[in-house]
């Protein structure tokens, strides 16, 4: 079993947990339930940087990056630099992140908001909702052709725009759908953990122009997004670089400034 495997059946089990104690009735009463969201892809298309800055305090590879920092420093920091968007992780037991996180984000910025997050039911979608996001991720490793469409059907719905991640020829052919927003490309093989911006280029011509290109994992150089940029890539997501400083915001405006 590789450790994508085993988040999964995790996941499985807290959200079956979850879906126990609160009921879909009281996500969709929350104060947030009703709030328009923010375009994460309209961002992106008008930006010169595309940079959507991760909050991660940990992860299974990395182990500890960064216990210290409080969220809401984060997120204004983030904001502040002038990101298009911050991703959210929101698994505990893989990454150390919570539904607060989301929640203590969208309450410190206007950022659109991205809930980083193994979904595997429509439950967590309405607590995307209802905890403050703007975006979800889908994971083309772990769904089926038929629970991607679904769950972005149901997430756009409930006016959240969609992030597909792939990270082969394989997952995205059978992931191309009207109901996405943006294509990501993760960089690292979730088996292996390895990183390779190739992978980002050889799958960058099979990506639709309808779809707002994403490219994750091992951006850690302005130099990488400039490689990328020639592709198509018009979102650059970057997680353990910023995170892994003492003042992420302040790392995030130096390299935009950088890049710009």
């Amino acid at each position: 079993m590789n450790i994508l495997d085993k988040i999964v059946a995790d996941k499985r089990k807290e959200v079956a947990l979850r879906k126990s104690l609160i009921p879909t009735s009281q996500l969709e009463n929350s104060v947030l339930f009703g709030r328009e969201t923010f375009s994460l892809a309209t961002a992106l298309k008008n930006s010169n940087s595309g940079i959507i800055a991760e909050h991660k305090r940990r992860s299974p590879s990395k182990q500890i990056i960064n216990h210290a920092l409080n969220v809401q420093d984060v997120a204004q920091g983030y904001e502040t630099a002038g990101v298009c968007g911050m991703s959210v992780l929101t698994d505990g037991k893989y990454f150390g992140g919570s539904l607060d996180d989301l929640l203590l984000a969208r309450a410190s910025s206007n950022l659109p908001l991205l809930r980083k997050e193994f979904i595997v039911d429509e439950y967590q979608l309405l607590e995307a909702k209802a905890y403050g996001a703007d975006v979800i991720l889908l994971i083309a490793a772990v769904l089926t052709q038929v629970e991607i469409k679904q769950f972005s059907e149901f997430a756009k719905s409930l006016g959240l725009e969609v992030l597909l991640e792939v990270h082969n020829q394989e997952e995205l052919e059978k992931s191309i759908m009207p109901s996405l927003d943006m294509l990501g490309v993760n960089n690292r093989n979730l088996k292996t953990f390895e990183v390779s911006l190739d992978i980002s280029k050889s799958l960058s011509t099979q990506i639709p122009d309808d779809f707002v290109k994403v490219s994750e994992s091992g951006i850690s150089n302005v130099s990488a997004i400039k490689e990328l940029q020639p592709f198509g890539y018009k979102g650059f997501l970057i997680g353990e670089n910023f995170m892994k400083t003492d003042n992420p915001g302040a790392s995030a405006t130096e390299f935009i400034q950088n890049l710009l």
